[in-house]
């Protein structure tokens, strides 16, 4: 038996704040389990190495969300909460499809090249 499941892709936002609190805030608000997005599963998280708040987040199946709306909701919370958005970073890679989706999203992450997309990244391996 084998087992798998779609594309995971995960993402973080650092907040101009170490409140946690406001982090979790943010989290529960875009989260599927309390009510906001599909396919997206969210914490709010101190994060020391960068000594602010982290909103980490992971899309489980990026066909059924909108990045973008995410990312509009994570910066109008931040606002609302008094704080904003001071970077952003990708873990790991994103599949092609998920890039032509959002280019703009994706290109926020601090961290973000084109070989952090799978298909230029295989095609970098194999030449």
């Amino acid at each position: 038996m084998v087992g798998a499941r779609g594309f995971l892709i995960a993402f973080n936002i650092h907040l101009a704040t170490r409140d946690v609190q406001i982090a979790q805030a943010i989290a529960k608000r875009i989260r599927q389990s309390s009510g906001g997005f599909p396919f997206v599963k969210a914490i709010g998280l101190p994060l020391a190495s960068r000594d602010c708040a982290q909103v980490s987040i992971n899309f489980v199946n990026f066909t059924g969300t909108s990045f973008d709306e995410v990312w509009e909701v994570v910066v109008r919370e931040a606002a609302r909460l008094g704080t904003s958005v001071e970077s952003s970073q990708l873990i790991g890679f994103v599949p092609w499809r998920a890039f032509e989706r959002a280019p703009d999203f994706f290109r926020r992450a601090e961290n973000f090249d084109e070989s952090r997309i799978l298909e230029t990244r295989i095609a970098q391996l194999l030449k």
